[in-house]
């Protein structure tokens, strides 16, 4: 060692000086609304993840920085199946704001060999927040690998915890309870009833042209889709 930096250690202050050139006021400040604490346009963000390619190393050593854009950069230049099952129960712990942790879930855990272990670890987690990943991957499986969940159990959950639960869990129940409204129409009537009589996201705030997240609304409308 010449004590020289080495290459990811440049390459690590380059990312993040060029982070730092893409800041805007503006963006930052509507994303603090959301509860986020980034000022970099996400269009961007994937360009430089496009320039960047995968690079597993630098990803991590970009977590490390516990800066969100970094961070967000880290999701999307990572190997997401690179993980072991404990780095990304530590990961999930540290992301400490909304767009972070769903990007996360989204882009690393759901595709990564451990999510299936950690589903129902993180389900059963005293932390919301973690808990609400959970659910996230139960959601997931719901859609696309139904088999081996039993649905009136996870009903039964929602209808029990979702009208008090803490927000982010409460939307991520209640994501699950109109997914598994619209793809299993066995449980279609029931999901709808659920959301009736907990009226949880009820008034919502929804843009023209957007469907609402108001469970028996959101089943209705993708139901409708499909079929229309």
């Amino acid at each position: 060692m010449d004590g020289r930096p080495s290459v990811t250690e440049t390459t690590v202050a380059e990312v993040m000086a060029e982070l730092a050139g893409l800041e805007d006021p503006k963006a930052r400040a509507v994303n603090e609304k959301h509860g986020d604490d980034h000022g970099v346009n996400l269009g961007e963000l994937r360009a430089l993840a496009k320039r960047l390619k995968t690079q597993q190393e630098l990803a991590c050593r970009l977590w490390e920085t516990d800066d969100s854009a970094a961070r967000l950069l880290a999701i999307l230049i990572c190997r997401p199946k690179a993980f072991g099952r404990a780095e990304l129960d530590t990961m999930l712990r540290e992301a400490r704001t909304p767009k972070v942790h769903d990007w996360l879930v989204n882009y690393v855990v759901k595709k990564n060999p451990h999510a299936e272990e950690l589903r129902p670890a993180w389900s059963a987690d005293p932390d919301p927040v973690v808990a609400g990943a959970g659910w996230a991957l139960t959601t997931e499986r719901v859609a696309k690998n139904p088999e081996g969940l039993d649905l009136p159990a996870l009903l039964d959950t929602i209808e029990a915890d979702m009208k008090d639960a803490p927000d982010r869990l409460q939307w991520a129940m209640n994501h699950c309870l109109a997914q598994i409204g619209i793809e299993h129409t066995e449980h279609r009537t029931r999901a709808i009833g659920i959301g009736e009589r907990l009226e949880v996201l009820k008034d919502y705030p929804t843009p023209p042209g957007c469907t609402s997240p108001f469970a028996p609304v959101w089943i209705t409308e993708m139901v409708r889709r499909q079929h229309g």
